[in-house]
């Protein structure tokens, strides 16, 4: 399990700098995100695509590119 989910192999995540903007921007569009879980490195939530899911997380800790 990782955040709740079955890990069936590679987890893929997307970066936002605000979750809650992004998350609504996607459900103007009809894209439903699963349930907010808040982690102790990043809150996260999800799209159900075809094959699976995608994440999409906004992190709480130090980024590469922040």
């Amino acid at each position: 399990m990782h955040a709740d989910h079955p890990l069936l192999g590679a987890v893929r995540y997307l970066m936002c700098d605000d979750q809650r903007t992004t998350m609504q921007s996607l459900e103007r569009k009809d894209v439903p995100c699963r349930e907010v879980i808040a982690a102790e490195w990043g809150i996260t939530t999800g799209v159900k695509l075809p094959s699976g899911a995608l994440g999409l997380y906004q992190p709480k800790h130090p980024t590469a590119i922040c």
